[in-house]
């Protein structure tokens, strides 16, 4: 723990040698790198762990700044406890540190431009069917692969790579065909795979309504950039998820430009 007040007083003391154009650039970026960490994390379980990391951090600090109490005994508890906790940061926030080292890749992919029209058959392919699929009570899944590249989950189903139709997607989802379980991935336009199995979700989904598919859509988000696309077994109802987060009881009339609003978001991006 001395080692740490030493540094935060070896920090101080070069903020006064630094120039005020210097310090302002220096506060500049360490800001950006909080206010970065804090939206990485934000709408996420891990916000409320490091919540409780920041308060355990500031007390620790705020009792050794009082000079005047010797806790031997805290200080040797802490002196051992407090690295573990640093090495413990990697294992706890895993899923936000690949999601942004997976950010930062996308900074490679610039260049690479996109074809915008292609998704407006893409999206009508998908609502028309889904239309049909809710009426019939059909559920289905349908995972849109954006920068993230999804084989691993592509070679878990049927190698399909055809270009998308309401008749595929009905087909492969009726309840009376070999690969209705599972998901439908989309790359790059076409339909890459069917019956693919998604990762579960391990957070608790308070709606008993929501099923496997809701949980396999989710838990695609949480590993990746994909938007899922869910329609209900039981209701009928549509759901999209992006980003660990779910979006439940989707208006049809609606559904075109929301699923366009997700996917060009990375197209937009990119050109």
């Amino acid at each position: 723990m001395e080692y740490l007040l030493s540094l935060l007083e070896q920090f101080s003391y070069q903020i006064t040698l630094l120039g005020s154009r210097d310090a302002i650039l220096d506060v500049a970026l360490v800001t950006i790198i909080i206010y970065g960490t804090l939206r990485l994390v934000q709408g996420t379980r891990a916000i409320q762990v490091l919540r409780g990391f920041l308060i355990v951090v500031v007390v620790f600090f705020v009792f050794f700044s009082i000079s005047a109490l010797e806790l031997n005994a805290l200080q040797w508890l802490i002196n051992n406890t407090l690295p573990v906790l640093f090495l413990s940061i990697p294992v706890i926030f895993q899923p936000e540190l690949r999601r942004a080292l997976e950010r930062v890749g996308e900074l490679s992919q610039y260049l690479r431009l996109r074809q915008r029209d292609q998704l407006t058959p893409l999206i009508d392919a998908v609502v028309s069917a889904g239309r049909r699929l809710s009426q019939r009570r059909h559920g289905a899944l349908i995972v849109f692969e954006l920068d993230t590249g999804l084989q691993e989950y592509i070679d878990t189903g049927v190698i399909i790579d055809a270009l998308p139709s309401p008749e595929l997607f009905l087909t492969v989802f009726d309840k009376h065909t070999e690969l209705h379980d599972g998901a439908i991935i989309i790359r790059n336009g076409r339909v890459a795979a069917a019956s693919c199995v998604m990762p579960l979700s391990t957070g608790n989904l308070s709606d008993r309504q929501m099923g496997l598919r809701h949980r396999a859509a989710l838990g695609i988000s949480e590993v990746s950039d994909a938007v899922s696309f869910v329609i209900s077994e039981e209701t009928g109802q549509f759901s999209i998820t992006h980003n660990g987060r779910i979006l439940r009881r989707q208006d049809p009339d609606r559904l075109p430009e929301i699923l366009k609003a997700f996917l060009q978001r990375r197209s937009l991006s990119n050109s």
